[in-house]
């Protein structure tokens, strides 16, 4: 007999029922598209800002000078000490090795060029590594910075007769691409220009082999800039950075086994002898702040479509107990309690909710993929955990629009709607 009621319901009155289910697709498919960009955005955004330079610096363990690295001062060291190019591979054996998107090795030396002392980088350009997993592997400023602007070509990494040349260093000595300068008594070839928009524009930048060469430092590095994807910082990390051994067992597992910024510099360090791994710390908290303030956005977006969702749900049923008030008055004179009169416009809302949830999740997945697209230049994957919390979300709108109106219908009398009283 209910599922009578039920059935009669559901195929009564079209126009309410198509609209119910219109308020709550729409709904579902903003919070589906929001849920699904949300848990895939942290991984977009920080690729994103990943392509903007590195956010942990490897150091050899000695003395110290200063400098200045995406906006932090950090001690740098001299007086011998180098980190050894052998051990370079190390940087991908870590836990978190698939983390690490890019790196670059430097060493940075004075040269005389047209008889004044100009600072030469030795760097990777691209380079394949070597892993213990023979996985293909390439590292230099190539990837680390692509927002670079070179004219001309990249030295080959194996070269020792070819250079690039800064933008202000080449304008400041009227250099060009294709022209001959001699550096430490060598003659090397200019094949590109390069703009940074940094220091580099007035430096010399070669391959680390020729500059190893020239300082008769070979197969030595100053530092090595890394480029990798991590989460953002929370009370956590934030108490690992203050006083890792202040962490108990459980505490210390969470933080190694989770891709902190921190743990993957502690994992390098563990990993690369003699040295001191350091994240730079306001470059990856910037990066937690934007990925938060996005995700609370979204959040914020999604509460507000339950609210409206939910106001829309009511209005829609508070018309259609008006127009069933009679049918509400007939079944409490048959012997229907308020119980069974709610049992019976719930499950109708329900299973509307069911059917538009699962509409509005796949809108939302489309939805969310094309956003990706504008927003990304690439999709997004789809996160099947949103499916079940789409539905979940459409029910909540169907259950919260119903309380107040069937308040009302708790309140009819018999005598008065089959007689028409008010």
């Amino acid at each position: 007999m209910r599922f009578r009621l039920v059935k009669a319901a559901l195929l009564g009155n079209k126009t309410q029922k198509f609209l119910a289910f219109l308020t709550i697709f729409l709904a579902s498919a903003l919070v589906c598209s929001m849920l699904n960009i949300t848990l895939g955005i942290g991984d977009k955004v920080a690729i994103e800002l990943r392509s903007y330079g590195s956010n942990i610096i490897v150091l050899p363990k000695g003395g110290e000078m200063s400098i200045d690295i995406g906006g932090e001062e950090l001690n740098l060291l001299q007086g011998g000490a180098y980190l050894d190019e052998k051990y370079i591979g190390g940087i991908k054996n870590i836990f978190w090795r698939n983390n690490i998107i890019s790196f670059a090795p430097f060493l940075e030396e004075k040269a005389e060029l047209r008889g004044e002392n100009r600072t030469i980088l030795g760097t990777y350009f691209d380079k394949k590594i070597e892993l213990e997993d023979d996985e293909e592997f390439f590292a230099g400023i190539k990837s680390m910075y692509p927002f670079w602007t070179l004219e001309g070509e990249f030295p080959d990494d194996g070269s020792t007769d070819e250079i690039l040349i800064g933008s202000d260093l080449a304008k400041e000595l009227n250099l060009n691409i294709g022209d001959t300068v001699e550096i430490a008594g060598r003659n090397l070839h200019v094949v590109g220009i390069l703009k940074t928009d940094d220091d580099t524009d007035d430096k010399i930048i070669a391959s680390l082999k020729l500059v190893g060469e020239i300082s008769n430092k070979e197969g030595k590095i100053s530092r090595i800039e890394v480029s990798a994807l991590t989460i953002p910082e929370d009370d956590l990390s934030v108490k690992a950075r203050r006083n890792l051994d202040g962490l108990n067992a459980i505490e210390y597992d969470k933080w190694y086994c989770s891709a902190y910024v921190g743990s993957i510099a502690y994992q390098i360090e563990e990993e690369y002898p003699s040295s001191s791994a350091k994240a730079l710390m306001k470059i990856s908290e910037g990066e937690s702040q934007t990925v938060k303030k996005i995700q609370s956005l979204m959040g914020v977006v999604s509460i507000l479509a339950l609210f409206s969702a939910s106001i829309g749900i009511a209005s829609l049923l508070t018309s259609e107990i008006h127009r069933r008030k009679k049918e509400i008055g007939l079944l409490k004179a048959l012997g229907a309690d308020n119980l069974n009169i709610y049992m019976l416009f719930l499950a109708e809302s329900l299973f509307t909710a069911v059917i538009a949830g699962l509409a509005g999740a796949v809108g939302g997945y489309a939805l969310s993929i094309l956003m990706a697209l504008i927003i990304f230049s690439h999709t997004i994957k789809i996160s099947l955990i949103v499916l079940p919390l789409t539905v979940c979300f459409a029910v909540l709108i169907a259950f919260v629009g119903s309380l107040l109106p069937m308040r009302s219908a708790a309140h009819l009398l018999p005598a008065e709607v089959l007689h028409e009283r008010k």
